[in-house]
């Protein structure tokens, strides 16, 4: 019995790996893509901030403007801010509810936004992490065609990832790659404070 089951097991493992690399064949392409990452739950930044782990692990050069966050003490910013692949800009006014000034918060969102603006021009950098972006553009605080165009003519061979709830259609419809991720259960919701290391 147990042989028989072995035996389905090794052929099924077969017909998948057939498969998966005749999939891996087809994909020839290569070239910068843009992800997008969105949805109401827990894990967006941190996916981001991964996939800029593992690019640093390849040598590669990288930069990061985070829109919204600024006034805590984040782990990604003290952990990348000095490394020497890695150009960190942080728009440091932090969540749009706590400034209460929608004219500040524009002045700052432009300014972040013209540094993303010179990496997105910049053939040398690899990967451009532009954390919680999709704010700024909901918000209306910089011009969304203006902000598409940037991405769109970047250079041929750099990795944009854009982060944030509610991205908007115009965003997706452009991405290579897009991952939504679902609020199932969150600490916060049942009066957990937000956790060093898990949530900054």
């Amino acid at each position: 019995m147990e042989t028989d089951r072995n035996l389905r097991h090794k052929r099924a493992m077969k017909r998948r790996k057939a498969h998966v690399d005749s999939r891996i064949a087809a994909a020839t392409e290569d070239r910068g893509l843009l992800l997008v990452l969105t949805g109401n739950g827990k894990g967006k930044s941190s996916s981001a901030f991964g996939m800029l782990a593992r690019s640093v692990g390849h040598g590669m050069r990288c930069a990061v403007v985070q829109f919204i966050k600024g006034t805590w003490e984040c782990g990604e910013h003290l952990l990348f801010a000095e490394h020497p692949l890695v150009e960190f800009h942080v728009m440091g006014t932090g969540f749009t509810w706590e400034t209460q000034d929608r004219e500040s918060d524009i002045a700052a969102a432009k300014q972040a936004w013209s540094k993303a603006e010179t990496l997105l021009a910049d053939e040398s950098v690899q990967l451009v992490i532009l954390d919680e972006l999709t704010y700024m553009l909901t918000y209306g605080y910089l011009d969304k065609s203006a902000v598409l165009e940037t991405i769109g003519t970047r250079p041929s061979r750099q990795h944009v990832v854009i982060t944030g709830r509610n991205a908007s259609r115009e965003l997706l419809e452009i991405a290579d790659t897009v991952s939504e991720v679902k609020d199932v259960r969150h600490a916060f919701n049942h009066g957990v404070k937000a956790q060093k290391g898990l949530d900054y």
